[in-house]
């Protein structure tokens, strides 16, 4: 762009003639190439612009070729050539402009704040600083929710997200962009605006997103009086997407290692599994899940703080083992123990306790107590004069209740030893035992003790060993004679006279029986391994507090099996293949009874099949 006349540069050539005969060394310039972009002084060697308005970016690189010639450029004269290579530099003399007007992008609900949603680029003809653009959103409705920066190698837009995007509250956004240069020439100010704009839209795509629920942490008191079962909080999850899947509830296990807590897996109610004690557990922080049913990956979670509030149900008592002595030279009315308590329970008011005897010893003669109403007492002496021969320790019960509803109340007893103190009342010597009466016996009356302990030992032996005995089975006669044995075994069953092995009745029913009849002359080797519980009807409302109740009840019960159990009753009757086992049908003929059928009837019969029946080695003799 630079004016007619502007001197590019200055060429000068040497001739090694002398100078001062004629015109041998002088020297002209001319152009031979370059015209008519540039032009030579003939006689200063001065290269000039010849052309206006040259364009860089029309063509940027310019071959121009010179001619100098002595004999002051005349016919005969010697010539000689040189080649000039020019480049015009850039000025900021062209706008930016967008390859389009208008540009569709397209993000995820799920991309991260500060991700990349596209890229822009105003192209400019002109180069280096000249080139240099600065993006920006003028307008739109998504100028609060993107951003755009630009990338100073590229010289391009850069589009990233400002704020979390969501389908489900905005589908698209539009973003008016403008790419301007940063360093304007004002001498080309007039071949402006050196800028341009473009639309951008934005379509936010779907995502199957995890349950969101309605609050960010929920935060609940409950007292630690409060029943199994008892709801304290509903918590509620959506699916937000379009689909809206139905959502299941869980507690995150590892929040609840002490498995206080259940939660309703379709309503979110929150309900107490286990009792809750301030005292062993004031705070619980539990995570909620909330699943897709349709798909179990997507899984939203919040916090649910629970601050266990405190009842009084904790008795106060003394705050350490106290052992006061008293000398045996005090007098009526001093001093001898200030006693303090403490009680787990933190009431909003403050501790208050109140201090008196128990009520057996509400008139002791030795000692009383003073309330100094400031949750201490004192021990105080009712009379002197004590002594170690007497009685060398007391016991003194201490009542402690506290101020709150309810109220609560423990005894807790002081000891008080006799001491030997001198004159300045320091302690000198404390006997450690109470006192007891001395006891002596004989050398006789020892032995005659011992003979007793001993002859009980032998009476027990002897028992034991015939309880052993009556319990193992025998046969009376050799096995192989099978035909003429006779099995005895110490135990009745099937017979009218066993009125006390089972319940009849039981055993056709037994839900109808509730009372369980126990055989008098046998000892249960096996304990049942469930309890009967009555059923009451219980509404839709609470039957999660029953069960829960119920469940609890079993994981505290000492007896209970340590494991999962399924216990069954079966009993031999109707429709049995071995019909009745009774022993008051078998008289009802004289014949020999056939006890094949033994056979067919099981492993369990396979003793009395082998002694009874038939085998193959018998027909063959017979």
């Amino acid at each position: 762009m630079s004016v007619i006349g502007t001197s590019v540069l200055q060429l000068t050539a040497t001739d090694a003639d002398d100078p001062t005969y004629g015109n041998s060394a002088r020297v002209v310039y001319s152009i031979l190439h370059g015209q008519p972009y540039f032009s030579v002084e003939p006689r200063t060697g001065i290269i000039r612009v010849t052309l206006p308005n040259m364009d860089r970016e029309a063509k940027e690189h310019y071959e121009v070729i010179i001619q100098a010639k002595d004999m002051a450029g005349q016919l005969g004269g010697l010539a000689g050539t040189t080649t000039v290579n020019i480049t015009l530099s850039d000025v900021n003399d062209n706008p930016p402009k967008f390859a389009q007007k208008l540009y569709q992008m397209s993000v995820p609900e799920s991309s991260p704040v500060g991700s990349i949603v596209g890229r822009v680029r105003a192209k400019d003809l002109d180069e280096g600083i000249n080139a240099e653009m600065r993006y920006t959103i003028i307008d739109g409705d998504g100028r609060d929710t993107f951003d755009i920066s630009t990338d100073p190698t590229n010289q391009v837009g850069i589009i990233t997200i400002r704020k979390p995007l969501d389908f489900e509250g905005k589908k698209s956004y539009t973003l008016k962009v403008e790419g301007a240069n940063t360093q304007l020439d004002h001498r080309f100010l007039r071949m402006g605006p050196f800028s341009d704009v473009t639309i951008i839209h934005i379509s936010v795509e779907d995502v199957d997103e995890p349950p969101q629920f309605d609050s960010k942490f929920y935060y609940v008191e409950v007292p630690e009086d409060v029943a199994i079962g008892t709801i304290f909080q509903t918590v509620s999850a959506k699916d937000l997407d379009v689909s809206n899947n139905s959502v299941r509830y869980s507690i995150e296990r590892n929040s609840d290692p002490g498995r206080y807590f259940y939660i309703d897996i379709t309503s979110g109610a929150l309900m107490t599994a286990r009792p809750l004690d301030r005292e062993e557990v004031s705070w619980h922080n539990i995570t909620v899940m909330a699943m897709e049913m349709n798909n179990p990956t997507q899984i939203g979670s919040v916090s649910v703080t629970v601050k266990v509030i405190d009842v009084n149900d904790n008795p106060p008592e003394l705050a350490k083992y106290y052992e006061a002595f008293v000398c045996e030279n005090t007098k009526a009315g001093q001093l001898i123990q200030t006693v303090t308590a403490v009680d787990l329970d933190d009431p909003l008011g403050g501790q208050h306790f109140y201090y008196s005897l128990a009520p057996e010893a509400a008139n002791n003669p030795n000692f009383t107590l003073r309330d100094n109403q400031d949750n201490t007492a004192w021990i105080v002496t009712r009379r002197g004069g004590f002594s170690q021969k007497e009685w060398s320790i007391y016991y003194l019960p201490i009542l402690i209740s506290d101020g709150e509803q309810p109220v609560h109340s423990s005894t807790s007893t002081l000891t008080i030893r006799v001491c030997s103190c001198d004159t300045e009342g320091n302690v000198m010597s404390c006997t450690a035992e109470a006192y007891t009466l001395p006891v002596s016996l004989s050398r006789g009356a020892l032995i005659a003790i011992l003979a007793c302990i001993f002859v009980l030992l032998v009476m027990i032996l002897l028992i034991l060993s015939l309880r052993s005995q009556r319990k193992k089975p025998y046969l009376t006669d050799a096995e192989e004679n099978v035909h003429e044995n006779i099995v005895r075994y110490d135990d009745e069953g099937g017979g009218e006279q066993d009125t006390e092995a089972f319940d009849i009745a039981a055993m056709w029913n037994p839900r109808e029986s509730q009372v369980v009849k126990f055989r008098q002359d046998m000892v249960s080797e096996i304990e049942s391994l469930s309890r009967y519980v009555p059923q009451n009807y219980m509404g839709d409302s609470n039957v999660h507090g029953y069960v829960l109740a119920k469940l609890y009840e079993a994981d505290v019960d000492p007896c209970a099996a340590p494991y999962d159990s399924l216990q069954t009753y079966a009993y031999e009757g109707e429709g049995s293949v071995a019909d009745s086992l009774s022993s008051l049908q078998s008289v009802t003929t004289n014949t020999d009874h056939d006890y094949d059928y033994l056979s067919d009837w099981g492993p369990r019969f396979k003793k009395l099949s082998d002694m009874y029946g038939v085998s193959e080695m018998d027909n063959a003799l017979w």
